[in-house]
């Protein structure tokens, strides 16, 4: 199946959106691109195409801004990948499924890791509220397919198909997606084995 970014970047900001849609859309790709402290104000409301009054009138500060952008990346992210794996019919297909969709996550152009592994390593507290509930979310929904697939104990099953997923993604990042795929795999194999 073929990624795009654009899956989860949505359309960018465009004429016919309103304000806070356009400065949303434009902070959440340049914040993806160049990094939460690199983006400064300035450059999303010039790229956005929107007065510096109707931007602070929808963002009072750029905190409010991340955490926004951040929740968006979320709801994209989660709606990305149920359906990327909405095929599967059971909790260990599901799960067997995983790696191959994160690998065609990480082959896509643009691809910079994780927003909320950056966000967190950028921002720390600035945007751990937001990073810490994406992972908290991600986790229960690996755990739901781990129960689905009447694993003893799904929520340590969980936590070690989390932990080679986030080291997956690092690597992906740092090395590119052919030093991820295989360890991936091989690490989903010894645990739904």
């Amino acid at each position: 199946m073929k990624f795009s970014l654009d899956d989860l970047a949505g359309p960018g900001p465009l004429p016919e959106h309103d304000v806070r849609s356009r400065v949303l859309e434009c902070a959440y790709r340049l914040f993806y691109r160049h990094g939460l402290r690199a983006t400064g104000i300035d450059r999303i409301i010039a790229e956005s195409g929107v007065a510096k009054a109707s931007f602070y009138r929808h963002f009072p500060t750029k905190q409010a801004l991340v955490e926004a952008c951040l929740e968006l990346r979320h709801v994209r992210w989660m709606g990305w990948l149920e359906s990327r794996l909405s095929g599967a019919q059971d909790g260990r297909t599901w799960l067997a499924m995983l790696p191959d969709a994160l690998d065609d996550w990480f082959r896509a152009p643009g691809f910079r890791g994780c927003a909320f592994i950056n966000g967190h390593a950028e921002a720390g507290s600035e945007a751990s509220a937001m990073t810490v509930r994406h992972k908290r979310e991600l986790a229960g929904r690996i755990e739901r397919a781990c129960r689905d697939a009447d694993f003893v104990a799904p929520a340590d099953t969980a936590a070690d198909c989390l932990l080679a997923i986030e080291g997956a993604i690092v690597r992906a990042q740092m090395e590119g997606a052919d030093a991820a795929r295989a360890p991936l795999a091989r690490a989903f194999a010894r645990i739904l084995a």
